[in-house]
């Protein structure tokens, strides 16, 4: 509820996703199913396929969680041709100060994601917007852990996967599967605290950098 008593209209939240094999596409449906029971309304979007809809849905969203298999320690081309199409954008502040977050897949299992998810968390600091981390501690990593625990491959910055190379999408492990709802129910959280923050608050974002005055 609102201070004047009226409903609070749910945060939306947009998955934007490329996958090569279907892997990728396995764990933005599972952030997708991890927003949407925390209260979010969510749209899940495949970046290579983006139409005009797709794009407004993008502006309009409250937060855009990433998505990207893990290409030579990268995003793929076709993400990475997406992230390019959002120079404009990126110019004109369009995403500015809207939440993201990232998730990816590799066949190994360090695979150099990490530096995927760093891509990701610059690409988004490029748009001004502000990162949410995973939010988890890691798992598997004590003689008492196993592969079945919560980010069992040990990412902090996002929500990092493992899937054989020879298997398909019904291959991509449960752990990882889970750990990327979760990581769409915090960003679903955030955002809804964000909102709420709004509805009290008239913070009002400073000027660009570049415009500061020199002294």
């Amino acid at each position: 509820m609102t201070d004047n008593g009226s409903t609070a209209s749910p945060v939306c939240v947009a998955v934007a996703y490329h996958s090569g094999f279907g892997h990728t596409t396995v764990l933005a449906k599972a952030v997708t199913d991890g927003a949407r029971a925390a209260g979010a309304e969510v749209v899940a979007l495949a970046v290579d396929t983006l139409t005009d809809d797709g794009w407004r849905a993008l502006d309009d969203a409250d937060a855009i969680v990433f998505g990207s298999p893990t290409y030579m320690g990268n995003v793929s081309a076709a993400f990475q041709a997406f992230a390019e199409r959002t120079g404009r954008r990126c110019q004109e502040g369009t995403w500015r100060d809207k939440l993201a977050a990232g998730f990816t897949n590799s066949g190994a299992k360090s695979g150099d994601k990490v530096a995927t998810l760093m891509s990701l968390a610059v690409f988004a600091a490029q748009h001004h917007m502000h990162w949410v981390s995973l939010g988890l501690v890691a798992g598997w990593n004590s003689s008492a852990g196993s592969p079945d625990d919560l980010n069992r491959l040990g990412f902090f910055l996002g929500a990092g996967a493992q899937t054989d190379v020879d298997t398909g999408p019904d291959g991509v492990h449960p752990s990882d599967v889970r750990t990327c709802r979760h990581l769409g129910e915090r960003v679903a959280h955030v955002a809804a605290q964000f909102a709420a923050g709004r509805t009290v608050t008239s913070a009002v974002s400073g000027p660009a950098a570049s415009s500061a005055p020199v002294r």
